[in-house]
């Protein structure tokens, strides 16, 4: 029989900075989602250093808590997950195939929850492993409902079988973010998809250095040595890093990640500049 790991649920509020009521309730889920994304960056640095991330739920918070380091979303939603069913929600692990702008066929590489609430009517999705064009807070499951969250917007819509997370970007209108089902995902299939972003040559993971962080007005994305940030009021700016200390200057001082200070990435492979981030639409109702 396999020993259970007990989180340190301390030490977890601590990290996030959350001090609210350990009660299975919406408020909780809520705020406990929010502070999380807030608290802890989306970066893919052990991958990127050639290693892969591993799931097990004592690493998962030895690096995420007790190391102060971040993730990708198989180590934020499984350690969130765990807290979220100690303070008694039930949770549903679910798989989800990433769109970003098209309708091709992607394999199932993103994790996000399904989370049950006593005394609700219906679920609610939770995702705080997306980087910064995720969910601040969770979502009703309930199609159509759509509604602010800081400057952003999200909604779900039916697709046949499928959901549909949605953003708003820029004067575009609604942007599928990624599509998912209800059937729920064990542990083994999370190994798999981790290992295949971890090492496949064409994961954009592998030679990526990718750090992310989103608040309520304001997110900001490192992709190698370009940092990019977009700010609510509509406003954006980006710089390119000079060298590896001044990219371990701005993980430490910006994104807060606690990495040595003789860290060596790897040379960024040569790329198109990336696009300009969309600047958020007002978050008003339609």
């Amino acid at each position: 029989m396999r020993h259970q790991h007990h989180l340190d649920l301390d030490a977890y509020f601590a990290r996030i900075d959350w001090s609210g009521e350990r009660a299975p309730t919406w408020a909780t889920l809520r705020s406990l989602h929010l502070a999380h994304v807030i608290g802890i960056p989306f970066e893919n640095v052990e991958v990127v250093l050639g290693g892969v991330p591993s799931l097990a739920p004592a690493d998962l918070e030895d690096k995420l808590v007790r190391q102060g380091r971040g993730g990708y979303c198989f180590e934020h939603n499984l350690l969130f997950a765990g807290v979220l069913e100690a303070l008694g929600f039930g949770v549903t692990r679910l798989s989800a195939r990433v769109r970003m702008g098209t309708d091709a066929i992607r394999p199932l590489t993103h994790m996000l929850l399904a989370v049950e609430v006593p005394g609700e009517e219906h679920p609610y999705i939770a995702d705080v492993g997306f980087g910064s064009g995720g969910l601040l807070e969770p979502l009703p499951l309930l199609p159509g409902v759509a509604g602010p969250q800081g400057a952003w917007r999200f909604r779900l819509v039916r697709e046949d079988d499928l959901w549909l997370l949605q953003t708003v970007y820029g004067d575009d209108g609604w942007f599928t973010v990624y599509a998912f089902t209800l059937e729920r995902r064990e542990l083994v299939d999370f190994e798999v998809a981790n290992w295949f972003i971890a090492t496949h040559p064409r994961s954009p993971f592998r030679d990526t250095l990718r750090v992310q962080r989103s608040g309520p007005h304001e997110r900001a994305y490192l992709e190698n040595r370009r940092l990019t940030v977009v700010r609510s009021d509509g406003s954006q700016e980006a710089r390119e890093l000079t060298d590896d200390h001044e990219v371990l200057r701005l993980l430490v001082g910006h994104f807060g990640l606690l990495l040595p200070w003789d860290t060596v990435f790897p040379k960024p492979t040569e790329q198109p500049a990336p696009a300009p981030a969309p600047a958020p639409r007002p978050a008003e109702e339609h």
